[in-house]
């Protein structure tokens, strides 16, 4: 498997782990590996780190050092915001219906309210307005979304929430705009942000979630009282520090990175869509982040065609990856109004850091054919 070229193009499911990471993460595996809880000098030397950690991830945030705290990843992240609010202040939840299923599974489990979204996958706002009152103790509606890269309109979602919910705090699901997005800008009128590192280049395990100073929530885990009482647990000090470094990285190049993956991206999109009739590409591609890539075929089925795929040498997904690896249908398209049938052909193509010319070249060279030879299956 480590000779075998491929094209790997499932970079919203996980990324790379970038070599800054490795480098930062490098010293708290073999000489800084206490608790950084401790009184002694290693103990406080590892500490010093997951400060330093801190001070980077509220910049690449917009927010304090003091209002970062650090997680598990994205979905604890997700259910500190909704469960944890819902704990502390009761009332009604409330989130769009294409949130990762983090956010909507506890706002469903919890009886709340799911507002709609319109044809391109960017929340209806009046459906949100209808669904907000003083009742509503928490809302969470994403940046960007994870399987068709959508980013949402949430300086206008911020504007309804402090005029119709005057009780409720914000969250927004930030996991897929980091790469892309300058979320310290675009969500600085969230109270709560969640990020996990394995989407930018950092380690897989590890996350960091805004909880702005007076947001009032209760924590999922208890013990030892660590990130101000919010998640105890002793710190996953290398994860942390990987974490940082890559969002470092991100903070860096971003801008750069921006403009050449959303040029490989429409390369990819537009030949795919010029290649292969029966082809429709979701949402709006102005309004996607710009590593994104969603098509849906005609004619076939999403299991089928990323066997072809990866027999091939491009590794792609259909729906969100974060489903014990089961191509379940898409929330997401069914939301948006896409048939069963059609969405039941859906591919994701996610670009990364990593990401070549080649890569681009491979996966043109592959998917007409895939498809193709999957619909002559199905007409026999």
């Amino acid at each position: 498997m480590a000779s075998e070229a491929i094209s790997y193009l499932d970079n919203a499911a996980s990324t790379p782990l970038c070599p800054e990471a490795v480098e930062a993460m490098a010293p708290l595996h073999r000489e800084l590996y206490a608790n950084p809880t401790g009184a002694h000098r290693m103990a406080r030397d590892t500490r010093r780190q997951i400060d330093d950690a801190r001070d980077v991830m509220a910049e690449a945030l917009g927010s304090e050092p003091g209002e970062i705290v650090f997680t598990g990843g994205g979905t604890e992240g997700d259910n500190l915001a909704v469960v944890g609010r819902h704990m502390r202040v009761d009332g009604v939840t409330v989130c769009s219906a294409i949130e990762h299923h983090a956010v909507l599974e506890p706002v469903e489990n919890l009886g709340g309210r799911v507002v709609a979204v319109d044809t391109s996958g960017v929340i209806d706002l009046e459906g949100l307005a209808a669904a907000l009152d003083e009742s509503v103790t928490v809302v969470s509606v994403m940046l960007a979304n994870n399987e068709t890269g959508m980013v949402q309109p949430l300086s206008q979602v911020t504007e309804l929430v402090r005029s119709l919910a005057p009780n409720a705090v914000l969250h927004t699901d930030a996991v897929q705009a980091f790469p892309w997005l300058d979320v310290a800008s675009l969500a600085a009128g969230a109270d709560l942000i969640s990020v996990s590192a394995h989407k930018f280049g950092g380690p897989k395990g590890v996350g960091a979630t805004v909880v702005r100073d007076g947001v009032e929530l209760s924590p999922l885990l208890l013990g030892g009282g660590q990130e101000r009482g919010l998640r105890s647990g002793t710190h996953n000090a290398a994860g942390i520090a990987g974490m940082a470094a890559a969002a470092e990285v991100v903070l860096k190049t971003r801008a750069e990175q921006v403009v050449r993956l959303a040029g490989l991206r429409d390369r990819l999109v537009d030949g795919v869509l010029g290649a292969v009739e029966g082809t429709v590409e979701t949402g709006r591609r102005s309004g996607k982040v710009a590593g994104s890539a969603h098509l849906c075929f005609e004619g076939i089925e999403s299991e089928a065609l990323l066997f072809l795929l990866e027999d091939a040498g491009v590794y792609a997904s259909a729906a969100s990856s974060c489903s014990s690896g089961a191509q379940d249908p898409s929330h997401v398209l069914a939301a948006m109004g896409y048939d069963r049938m059609l969405a039941g052909g859906s591919l994701r193509l996610s670009l990364g850091y990593e990401t070549a010319d080649a890569d681009i070249d491979r996966a043109l060279a592959v998917i007409p054919d895939a498809v193709a030879r999957l619909r002559a299956y199905g007409k026999g």
